[in-house]
């Protein structure tokens, strides 16, 4: 099947720090201890108000490990997407790398995940956005051709530049705001 042609644009989210709040070095591994990061959900329905693709690229190396299962990851993911759309703001695609590091190629900075969802919904990566909140995040975005990012400043020390730096999520939605046009990536 040939990919979809690229027409719209996208927004990547990593969900640890940036959709939910951090849990550190852990892992959320059950749905009550999933809680939206402060602004995650009027950032999420303020890209798709503007025609964004939301896209969820996350590590949840937890699976991999034998911390919790597949079920209950989707079972969190289940739960995030039923809360997002009463805020018109659902995920238009999630893709989880569960793998144990060294085990696949779609572990973050690889941009497999991106590139997969390039092809299953026929996304512009020229005109699209990432918003992380580790290196690995930012350097998948740049190794997928992902121009413009955003990193959310976190417990891990800063090594890969971004286009754009919060000290919270709080901030994002005003920065979405400023920077997105219709369908359309700033340059």
């Amino acid at each position: 099947m040939p990919d979809a042609p690229a027409s719209r644009p996208a927004v990547f989210f990593d969900r640890d720090g940036v959709v939910n709040v951090s849990p550190g070095d852990g892992y959320v591994l059950r749905v009550k201890d999933f809680h939206f990061a402060p602004g995650a959900i009027a950032a999420l329905a303020l890209c798709k108000a503007r025609g964004f693709a939301t896209i969820l690229v996350t590590s949840q190396q937890g699976v991999g490990k034998g911390l919790m299962t597949q079920t209950e990851l989707d079972d969190i993911h289940g739960m995030m997407q039923a809360e997002l759309a009463r805020h018109a703001a659902i995920f238009d695609g999630i893709y989880a790398c569960t793998h144990l590091s060294g085990t696949c190629t779609c572990r973050k900075p690889s941009p497999e995940m991106i590139f997969r969802a390039q092809h299953e919904h026929g996304l512009d990566l020229t005109r699209s956005w990432l918003v992380g909140d580790h290196d690995r995040d930012i350097q998948m975005a740049v190794n997928a051709g992902v121009p413009h990012t955003v990193r959310i400043l976190s417990h891990h020390a800063p090594k890969v530049a971004a286009k754009f730096t919060l000290d919270d999520t709080s901030l994002l939605s005003a920065l979405l705001e400023a920077e997105l046009r219709s369908g359309e990536g700033s340059s």
